[in-house]
C-alpha cells in the first residue's frame, strides 16, 4: 500500500511513491520546456505538465513494482494562470509566477480596492494570478470572453486526473482572490477582477478529497480508476508539510536560488504593510507567513561564477570562515534581481559597501554569506513583529552543506539552526503526507511528523549581539543606495 506526491515544478514534474510509514519507495521526474516569448513573459502549455506527469508516475511505479496505490497528492508550482474554455480546453498558454507584464494591472487594483492587503493578506505583485486575469481581459479581450474556468497548475492536473474543477487552500491564498481570514473566495476582489465565482472551483482543504481517478486517466498512468486525489498544495506550503512543518511557530528556511522563510501560525495575522505573505496552510485550521528573498544561495552562485570560476563551494564557504564576523567592515547588498520583502521592489541592486585593500578573498566570500543571512532575517524579523515567536528553523537546500554558513545564520537570526533527514525532500514528499491523511486515514501527528535532527547550531550571544548592530548597518543601505539603482 502506498500514495503517490507529486512536485509540479518549473522545470519538471517529479512524482514520490511513499508507502503508509512514510518512506519514500521511488522517485522519478520528467522535464519540460519553458517559453518566453517576449521579455518579461514566462508561459508554459499546460499539456506539458500532464505529459510530465504520466512519465514520472509510470517511471516511478516501474522503479516499485506491486505497489497498490490508495491516493495522490500534488503540490507545485503557485499563482500561474491556466484558462479553460466551456468544453475544459485550453485557451493559451499558461502565465506562470515568474511572469513580470502585469505590473499596471497591479497598480489598477490597489485603486479598485483599497483594502486590499486586509483582505487578501498579500500586496498584489505581478506573480499573483488576479493581475495576470486583468491583463488577459485588457490585452486579449476576445481570447478572455471564451474563458469559462481559471486553475492553478497543480489543480489543472487535478482536473486532468479526475475532471473536477476543484481549489485548494494554499494555493488559492496566492491567486489574491480569496478572503484568506475566512478561507473563501473574496466578493471584493472577484468583484475587482470582474470574474464569477463559478470559474474558479470549490474550495476545499489540502487534505481533503477532491474527486477520484477517471478510467481515461488511469489508462495512461497505469493504476486503478478511483484512486482519492486530495487538495495537496502550492509548492512552499506543499515543502513545509514534508519537512513536518505544521504546528504554530514552526518555521522552515529553504536557501535555494531564492530563499524562502515560512512560519506555520494558529491564526491569520497579516503584515500591515504587505512585505509577508500570508496564506493559508494546507491543513485545516492553520495559516502561515512566508518572506520571499529573490537571491540567496543565487548571490553564491554568482559570485562564485563572477569573482572565483571554477572554485569549489564548499572550498569557498570554508575559506571565509577564516574571515571575521563582519568581514572587516564589507557589507554585501544581495538584490542582485530585485528584491521582494521586504523591498517589494524590483529595482533594487545589489552592492558591495566598505571594500579597502585588505580585503581578501574571504572577507568577500563571508561579507556574501552574511548578506544572504541579513536578508533572510529581514523576514524573520517582520514574522516576529507580526506576533509569532520563533526559536528554531530547519534549513533545507545546499547551503546546509556548510558549517560556516549555518552558523553565520544561526547567529545572525538568534534562532537554532536544525538540519532533519528527509527535510529536503520536498513538495513531492508533502503532497504524499497530504495523501496520507485524506485518503488513507493515517493521523496528521504521524503522517506530517518532522525527520530526526542530524545536525544542530546553536546561537552565540556575543555573534547575535555583534550581528545586531550590522544589522542596524544593512538596514540603513537599501534606502540611501536605492536613488542610484532608478
Amino acid at each position: 500500500m502506498a500514495v503517490l506526491g507529486i512536485d509540479l515544478g518549473t522545470s519538471g514534474c517529479k512524482t514520490v511513491v511513499v508507502d503508509r510509514e512514510g518512506v519514500i519507495l521511488a522517485a522519478a521526474t520528467a522535464e519540460y520546456p519553458l517559453s518566453t516569448p517576449q521579455p518579461l513573459w514566462s508561459e508554459q502549455d499546460p499539456a506539458h505538465w500532464w505529459r510530465g506527469l504520466v512519465e514520472s508516475v509510470r517511471a516511478a511505479l516501474t522503479k516499485a513494482p506491486g505497489v497498490i496505490i490508495e491516493g495522490i497528492g500534488i503540490g507545485g508550482q503557485m499563482h500561474g494562470a491556466t484558462l479553460l474554455d466551456a468544453a475544459g480546453e485550453v485557451v493559451r498558454p499558461a502565465i506562470l509566477w515568474n511572469d513580470g507584464r502585469c505590473q499596471a494591472e497591479c497598480e489598477l487594483l490597489h485603486q479598485k480596492v483599497p483594502r486590499l492587503i486586509k483582505e487578501t493578506g498579500n500586496r498584489a505583485l505581478v506573480g499573483f494570478t488576479a493581475p495576470k486575469l486583468l491583463w488577459v481581459q485588457r490585452h486579449e479581450p476576445k481570447l478572455w470572453k471564451r474563458v469559462r474556468t481559471v486553475l492553478l497548475p497543480k489543480d489543472y492536473l487535478r482536473f486532468r486526473l479526475t475532471g473536477d474543477k476543484v481549489a485548494e487552500m494554499s494555493d488559492g491564498a496566492g491567486m489574491l482572490l480569496m478572503d484568506v481570514a475566512k478561507r473563501r473566495w473574496s466578493k471584493a476582489m472577484l468583484a475587482a477582477c470582474r470574474i464569477d465565482e463559478s470559474f474558479l472551483g470549490r474550495l476545499i482543504e489540502g487534505s481533503e478529497i477532491g474527486g477520484t481517478v477517471t478510467a481515461a486517466a488511469a489508462a495512461e498512468l497505469g493504476i486503478p480508476a478511483g484512486v482519492p486525489v486530495v487538495g495537496g498544495a502550492g509548492d512552499q506550503a506543499a515543502g513545509a508539510v514534508g519537512a513536518g512543518c505544521v504546528t504554530p511557530g514552526m518555521t522552515t528556511i529553504a536557501l535555494g536560488t531564492s530563499g524562502v522563510v515560512f512560519t506555520t501560525t494558529k491564526g491569520y495575522s497579516p503584515e500591515k504593510q504587505g512585505r509577508l505573505h500570508t496564506f493559508c496552510h494546507a491543513l485545516p485550521g492553520l495559516w502561515h507567513q512566508m518572506g520571499v528573498m529573490l537571491s540567496a544561495a543565487g548571490s553564491l552562485q554568482w559570485y562564485r561564477d563572477t569573482m572565483a570560476p571554477g572554485a569549489d563551494f564548499a572550498e569557498l564557504c570554508a575559506e571565509a570562515g577564516g574571515a571575521p564576523l563582519g568581514a572587516e567592515g564589507l557589507t554585501f547588498l544581495p538584490y542582485l534581481t530585485g528584491e521582494r520583502t521586504p523591498h517589494c521592489d524590483p529595482q533594487a541592486r545589489g552592492a558591495f559597501v566598505g571594500l579597502v585593500r585588505l580585503h581578501q578573498r574571504k572577507h568577500l566570500t563571508r561579507a556574501v554569506l552574511e548578506g544572504i543571512c541579513l536578508g533572510l532575517s529581514d523576514s524573520l524579523r517582520l514574522i516576529r513583529a507580526a506576533g509569532t515567536t520563533v526559536k528554531e528553523a530547519t534549513v533545507t537546500g545546499g547551503g546546509t552543506r556548510s558549517d560556516v554558513w549555518m552558523q553565520i545564520l544561526a547567529d545572525v537570526c538568534d534562532a537554532r539552526i536544525v538540519l532533519r533527514a528527509g527535510a529536503d525532500a520536498g513538495p513531492a514528499l508533502g503532497g504524499a503526507r497530504l495523501a496520507l491523511v485524506g485518503a488513507c486515514g493515517v493521523s496528521v501527528k504521524k503522517a506530517c511528523a518532522p525527520g530526526p535532527i542530524e545536525r544542530t547550531f546553536t546561537p552565540d550571544k556575543k555573534a547575535v549581539k555583534a550581528y545586531a548592530a550590522l544589522g542596524e548597518r544593512f538596514r540603513a543601505l537599501y534606502p540611501a543606495l536605492a536613488p542610484f539603482s532608478r
